[in-house]
Order: C-alpha cells, then structure tokens, then sequence
C-alpha cells in the first residue's frame, strides 16, 4: 500500500516543504528511508517504530519504504518524524488517506509518542504559507511561534495520540489564536537600559550618535571603566525593531535553536559577545550543512567584540565583506547558502601597556 503526506525542512535559514511517501510491500520487515536523509532523520525509524506501539496502533511486520522527495536535498533533524509516522499510520489503513490531504507536520517523537519541539518552525511554516498549504500541526511548545505566521492555520499537538484523534473527527484540537498569543508578548531590555549609566558623558554622546547613523563604534579605556557596561545597553536606544525585522531575527533564533521554547516574537534587538577565541566558522557560520555564525545571530543589532586586539586576524579579516554588504555567502558541495549579516559593530580594548 502506498501514502503520501507532507511535512519540512531547513535550508539554510529557509525551509523547504518535504513529500514523504511511504510504500509498504511483502517482503522480510524492515524500514528503509531514502531521500539524502542524515543520521539524525536514518534514526526516525527507531522512534517512530517505538512512538506506533506505544501509542496504542499497529506497527506492520512488512517492508517498509519512506521516501523524503526532494531526493537531491540534503534532510537533516528530527522534524520529519511526526509526518513519517502519519505516512504509515495511513500506508497500514490506520487512517485514511484523505485525513492528511494538503496538511503539513512536524515534530519529534518519543518512544512514548510525545510530539518534541524543533528548531525552525517560523521558516518552516512560512515555507508551507508560500507554497499554499493552509494547514499545519506543530509541536505544542512551538505554536506560539507558529502563530506568528499569517494565512496558516497552525494547530499545537501534544502527542500522536492526540493528532490521531483529530485527524479522525474523535477529539478535535484547536487552531492557534494569533492576537492572543500576541497580547501575552513583552519586550525585555535584558542588557539594561542606556538611562541607568550615570556619568561618562563623552562616552554616552559617541554612542548615541553611533546608534542614530549605524556607526560602528572602537572604545579604548582601562580595564573598569564601563567599556562592556556602556556596550551591552546600547541596543536599549537603537529604535525599534519593525514587524518585518522582528520576524527575520526570530527566523534566524528559531534556525539557531536558540529561541526559548514557547516564546513567540523576538522583540528586542541583538546583543551578541563572541569570546576571542573563536573561530571562523563560529562567527561567521559554517559546517558541512552551514549554521547562521555570530555576525548573523547579531543581525539587526549589536556584535560586541571585547579585548579586540586578542581575536585571530583571520577572524578580523572575514568581517570585512560581512560589514560592506550587509551579507555572508558560504560555499559547499550541497551548495551556497546567503545569511544576512547587517549588524552595528562595537569593539573595545585596553590602551597598549606602552602608552
């Protein structure tokens, strides 16, 4: 027998909707996923085997063959799991075919049939509004940030069990309500507020004219002097982050898996304080399926590179392009990947101990 559904990925800091069919035959058992599927998404057949039984279906003693289409695209973490077992669930009659019609899922399992979070649900339910898809279901702890997007119909599931039952017409869950989800959102200064520094006038008046031209900023002074203090507040006066803006750092935080679980918006601007030890591809992303680095964790707010004089000139040098273009591009087999990288540069240092 044979089903199909849908679910998503990442690329990059984009998401890409995912065919996953799934064909079962006569044959010794065994669960196969082909597709360019990394180890994290190879190991989906374990949870999903596990996350079937437990949550009280069938598992078939049959050979089992998912495919993830596109099969040229590289898939990677755990987000297909809850769309594979839908895929079967549907293969084995479970439940019917046109149950998961034109929907999208995404979520973790575990063995228990939990539905996890994932990172880089904002990009994937984004993807699924541009091709169409009016209706997704997403990790509970993930809605609020599912919500975020418009024209998508963005259910939370807790457990496959649950999904199960809605999907049959048994137990229906409710939709995400996009203006109250937003009413419980508060911006945070976690740095501080630029009004609590006292003194250090001279200063205070560089900063508030870096902040009003996007200048980036060197501060040089003895070691106490307020260097990193006066750093951290100044995303407290660079003006507020627009709705668009606000999505694009919450799209790259999701992707990063640093957004908080069960926040939505990202509200209030970067602050981001690599130590000088790090590496290139540490700041301005890398690896063999590039992550978003620092100098992009950083967009539309504040990189702060303290002891300045302490970082590599390798890591010094690959800013350049990054601060001229507003961008980085990174190289790999699999293909170029763009990450925006437009972010107000402070640096600070120690006078030379000669001086």
């Amino acid at each position: 027998m044979y089903a199909q559904t849908f679910g998503c990925a990442t690329c990059g800091i984009e998401g890409v909707p995912i065919t996953v069919e799934v064909d079962l035959s006569n044959g010794l058992p065994a669960f196969e996923i082909v597709g360019l599927a990394d180890t994290a998404v190879r190991e989906a057949r374990e949870r999903v085997r596990a996350a079937v039984r437990n949550a009280g279906f069938e598992f078939p003693a049959r050979r089992i063959t998912a495919n993830l289409a596109p099969a040229d695209m590289r898939k990677e973490g755990a987000a297909l799991d809850l769309p594979l077992a839908l895929g079967l669930l549907a293969g084995t009659g479970q439940l019917q075919p046109d149950d998961i019609r034109g929907i999208v899922s995404m979520g973790e399992l575990s063995l228990e049939g939990l539905v996890r979070p994932v990172p880089g649900v904002l990009a994937m339910v984004d993807a699924c509004r541009k091709a169409g898809i009016q209706t997704v279901y997403v990790p509970q702890e993930n809605l609020q940030e599912a919500a975020l997007v418009t024209g998508v119909q963005a259910f939370g599931v807790a457990s496959l069990q649950a999904l199960m039952e809605h999907l049959q017409k048994k137990k229906l869950l409710l939709p995400a309500d996009a203006a109250e989800m937003a009413q419980s959102m508060s911006p945070v200064l976690a740095g501080g507020d630029f009004a609590e520094v006292q003194g250090q006038q001279g200063a205070k008046r560089a900063l508030e004219i870096a902040a009003a031209g996007k200048h980036n900023v060197l501060l040089s002074g003895p070691p106490g002097t307020g260097k990193t203090m006066l750093a951290r507040r100044l995303p407290s006066i660079l003006p507020t982050l627009t709705p668009e803006e606000a999505l694009e750092v919450t799209r790259i935080y999701s992707i990063a898996g640093l957004l908080p679980r069960e926040a939505g918006l990202v509200q209030q601007r970067p602050f981001r304080q690599p130590h000088h030890t790090i590496s290139m591809a540490g700041l301005v992303g890398g690896g063999s399926v590039p992550r978003p680095g620092e100098i992009t964790l950083s967009h539309r707010g504040v990189l702060f590179l303290d002891e300045l004089p302490e970082f590599s000139r390798q890591v010094l040098e690959v800013l350049r392009q990054p601060l001229e273009e507003g961008r980085v591009s990174i190289a790999r087999a699999q293909g170029n990947y763009t990450f925006p990288a437009s972010f107000l540069l402070i640096a600070a240092r120690n006078p030379c101990p000669c001086s």
